[in-house]
């Protein structure tokens, strides 16, 4: 595990929102053990049972729900809990409350799924999709950030389908590299000419290591963040924008998702794993050695510093969050819930395991293509 550098949580003690430190959802607990505290207004400041919020503490919880004070009061501390990944809920919101601080809490959707405890209750994932639509208010970006999308494929097929995705992204401004992996540029041109992202592009003969077709096509990037791209895999539409914040609210060096959401072509089935093959839990909000590595993003000056991908065939995702780790980056897992993994036959990925093995892992399962909420898929 890589060290923590910043604050787990925060200490909501006034009403302007001052805090032991910055309000992350680090540490965010999927599975709560209690049901739901108040929050109320009293003496001038957010409170639980007259206490100022301890967010550490209230992590056991399925969330908050929100007592309105008869008269206007400063928003600053609830949008801080808000920020933490605390899920707040309320049955009303009064005509001061922004709209849409107002839309969220009321919108009690995530409520409607029995809190039983089981792997295989809805009502963690509800949950924590309405988690991460609270940070993402809570934590606005405050520039529209410079990413380049590096994807290398041997697929012509597939890589319409790619782009259209990345077309989706906003709040950031994106460009296209493509990585043209055995493939001539004919083969893609309508699709890529058609594309209203910037498109550049290198071809490499199908005998070159994927990391350095990879490296080639990363040396394109005029963007200040490079973010890895797969062209197989679904991405919803704030894929980008989430990493970005995640990036802004640790201050990490390299960010990624949770590998958590996999649809099994071959079976025609969708898995959701929040545990390991071990037993042991796959969080998110956390500081680790391992994300996703189609989720990847750097900042291009420490992807530079890091030395670019390990130009190797295989595994290139694995050895560069090792060379990461080994120049000292810090390296964080976000939320997995945009993101879902298409997995064939292994003999068809770089990443080789057989299709048992996610059955195993899995602590949901559905027939057809079963996404997050927030993958907005169609």
């Amino acid at each position: 595990m890589s060290a923590a550098p910043a604050s787990t949580g925060s200490t909501i003690g006034s009403s302007t929102g001052s805090s032991t430190g910055p309000a992350t959802p680090s540490g965010f607990v999927r599975t709560p053990e209690q049901g739901l505290g108040r929050l109320h207004w009293a003496d001038g400041s957010w409170a639980i049972d007259g206490q100022p919020p301890d967010v550490p503490a209230l992590r056991p919880l399925r969330g908050l729900e929100v007592e309105w004070p008869a008269a206007e009061v400063p928003l600053d501390g609830l949008l801080s809990l808000a920020a933490a990944g605390v899920p707040l809920t309320a049955g009303r919101a009064e005509p001061w409350v922004p709209a849409g601080l107002a839309e969220l809490l009321t919108d009690r959707d995530w409520l409607g799924h029995a809190a039983d405890g089981g792997a295989r209750s809805l009502a963690d994932l509800r949950r924590e999709e309405h988690s991460v639509r609270l940070r993402r208010l809570a934590h606005p970006l405050a520039i529209h950030p410079k990413i380049s999308i590096v994807m290398a494929s041997k697929r012509a097929g597939l890589i319409g389908a790619a782009l259209a995705q990345m077309e989706r992204q906003r709040e950031v401004e994106a460009e296209v590299l493509l990585g043209l992996h055995g493939v001539g540029f004919d083969q893609v041109r309508e699709a890529a000419e058609s594309c209203s992202l910037p498109v550049r592009w290198i071809e490499a003969e199908a005998s070159v290591p994927f990391g350095e077709v990879l490296n080639r096509t990363a040396a394109l990037a005029s963007g200040d963040h490079l973010a890895k791209w797969d062209d197989d895999d679904w991405y919803g539409p704030r894929h980008l924008a989430d990493l970005f914040m995640a990036m802004s609210y640790t201050g990490a060096d390299v960010v990624g998702t949770t590998a958590e959401f996999f649809y099994l072509e071959p079976l025609k089935a969708t898995i959701r794993r929040t545990t390991f093959a071990s037993g042991a839990r796959y969080p998110s909000e956390v500081w680790s050695d391992h994300v996703a590595g189609g989720t990847i993003m750097v900042s291009r000056s420490k992807f530079e510093e890091i030395g670019g991908f390990p130009a190797v065939p295989r595994a290139v995702d694995l050895e560069f969050l090792k060379a990461a780790q080994k120049a000292g980056a810090r390296i964080y897992r976000t939320h997995g819930l945009g993101y879902v993994l298409r997995r064939g036959l292994s003999a068809d990925h770089t990443w080789q395991l057989p299709l048992a093995h996610f059955l195993k892992v899995a602590a949901n399962q559905w027939r057809g293509f079963r996404p997050s909420l927030l993958l907005e898929a169609a």
